[in-house]
């Protein structure tokens, strides 16, 4: 019984980090296509694109039902926020990620969610049950933001993200 308690905590949180492992993979090549498309967001509509057709594929193959379109029409108008949110992150990582480097970016990412989280917690926003802002949980995010103003204050400057592209040709080219 035990391994199985085990499976069951460890296997979500082994996909939660795998999960996390993606999003700055997701940002950097999403950016470069969105630099040979001419734009992030040309970049960003066809890696949400491309994702939709990803869970439409998946959906289609687990058989699951049709979605009940009407039902959600009727919800709260907040129920569509999620993919406006998604095109905002998606396009705003694209754009900035190759300027500021993938650890400043996710570092700030994270420290936002936190922030944006524990307001949602406390208000039960969107549908969520209140859990009161506790002083365990602001210094946990005091914390965080101290990190992030370390890593940004020691982490240096990115190079463009075009410079970096041009020495690796070069490399290339010189062998």
């Amino acid at each position: 019984m035990l391994n199985k308690t085990l499976l069951l905590t460890l296997l979500p949180l082994a996909m939660s980090l795998m999960a996390g492992a993606l999003i700055p993979v997701q940002a950097a090549s999403g950016g470069a296509l969105g630099r040979i498309l001419g734009s992030p967001l040309w970049g960003a509509a066809v890696a949400m694109g491309i994702g939709s057709l990803a869970l439409l594929i998946t959906a289609l193959a687990l058989r699951l039902p049709l979605p009940n379109f009407i039902a959600a029409g009727h919800g709260p108008w907040w129920l569509w926020l999620g993919g406006f949110t998604g095109a905002v992150y998606v396009a705003t990582s694209l754009a900035l990620l190759p300027k500021v480097g993938a650890a400043n970016f996710m570092l700030c990412v994270i420290v936002g969610q936190m922030i944006a989280a524990l307001l949602l917690d406390h208000f039960g926003l969107l549908g969520l049950p209140v859990k009161p802002v506790t002083l365990g949980r602001v210094l946990g995010i005091a914390i965080m933001l101290a990190g992030l103003v370390v890593a940004l204050q020691s982490g240096g400057q990115a190079k463009p993200a075009v410079a970096v592209e041009q020495e690796q040709a070069s490399r290339v080219v010189r062998g």
